[in-house]
């Protein structure tokens, strides 16, 4: 019972973790495109209503999720 317990315990470490890991990295990513553009990228989707920036930007996460995730599985 107790080897259970503890896989489980285990198990939640690694998950609380690696949510941090991705988090961040996913942030650091964000900061990224903010600096490297040459305008406010939060601006321009949320005030000038720009849809192509936002799927573009949407996109982008979901790319890096998965790479990230790929990286962190293996």
């Amino acid at each position: 019972m107790d080897y259970i317990a503890a896989i489980q315990i285990a198990e939640i470490i690694s998950t609380i973790f690696y949510t941090i890991l991705g988090v961040s990295l996913m942030w650091g990513v964000w900061k990224v495109i903010d600096w490297m553009t040459p305008f406010s990228v939060v601006h321009e989707i949320e005030k000038d209503q720009n849809v192509a920036l936002a799927i573009l930007i949407g996109l982008l996460f979901v790319a890096v999720s998965i790479i990230i995730a790929a990286v962190i599985l293996s």
